[in-house]
């Protein structure tokens, strides 16, 4: 997939995942989801809008951080909310496997 690029991919930094594995929401909730998200501002891992409780997108609207990254093991695509438009980063390896 490829598309434009955003205007928030520079405000992007490195970030630590706060989960390696898991909706850490659903987790607490007892649920379970279908894919994972990680937030690129703060490092936040949520559950994808295909999943019950759609968390990523909640973690946005909560939030107003912009940019998701796939957490899903050999994609590396992203996602800008604000923009609606999903990219890859050149010289970006897909997501690092957990």
């Amino acid at each position: 997939m490829t598309g434009l690029i955003c205007g928030h991919l520079a405000d992007v930094e490195q970030v630590t995942p706060d989960s390696q594995d898991s909706c850490p929401e659903c987790v607490a909730l007892g649920d379970t989801w279908v894919h994972l998200r990680e937030c690129q501002t703060c490092g936040h891992v949520g559950c994808c809008d295909s999943s019950k409780n759609k968390h990523a997108t909640a973690h946005y609207g909560a939030t107003g951080h912009p940019l998701i990254r796939s957490y899903e093991p050999g994609e590396g695509w992203w996602w800008c909310y604000e923009d609606e438009v999903v990219f890859e980063v050149e010289g970006v390896p897909p997501e690092r496997p957990r």
